[in-house]
């Protein structure tokens, strides 16, 4: 029973420690993502844009420049990121998109976004169509619309 005891000791010693770390590196992150936000809000600019296409890939598949690929960290690297591939008046450039902001634009759609560097943080839809900001919602009609066509290639098979 004593030895028990000790153990039982010694796991909660360590589990204290553990959560007293986690709690001192979880404020350093944190401070470091507000800075991070900072710098991202200071550089930001209006910009007005086409979305040509919207994948999400890998950051060397992106065509984006290779000073880009060379400062990110190797384990983001090989990780897929939200892309989308748009048209600024004549020229036709590829930019990282916000997770959140990746969910609620669709391909051929002109947008009005702010833009840091190549990382588009918020956008708002001009012209285009609307995009269900639900994915539930939104796979629902995606499958509404796959039976429709199955069914229109099945009677067109008939007649």
């Amino acid at each position: 029973m004593d030895i028990f005891l000790t153990v039982l000791a010694v796991i909660l010693v360590v589990v204290v420690i553990a959560l007293i770390v986690l709690f001192f590196v979880g404020r350093r992150l944190q401070k470091k993502q507000d800075a991070n936000q900072a710098q991202i809000d200071a550089a930001a600019q209006t910009m007005n844009f086409f979305i040509i296409d919207k994948k999400k890939m890998k950051l060397s598949e992106a065509g984006l420049p290779k000073v880009v690929t060379e400062q990110t960290p190797k384990y983001l690297r090989r990780a897929k990121l939200p892309m989308i591939k748009v048209k600024v008046g004549p020229r036709v450039m590829s930019l990282i998109c916000d997770a959140k902001v990746y969910e609620t634009i669709a391909p051929k759609q002109e947008v009005k976004a702010t833009v840091s560097g190549i990382y588009v943080t918020s956008a708002k839809r001009i012209r285009g169509p609307i995009v269900e900001s639900d994915p539930k919602k939104r796979k629902a009609q995606e499958k509404a619309e796959k039976k429709a066509a199955k069914e229109a290639a099945k009677a067109q098979k008939k007649a």
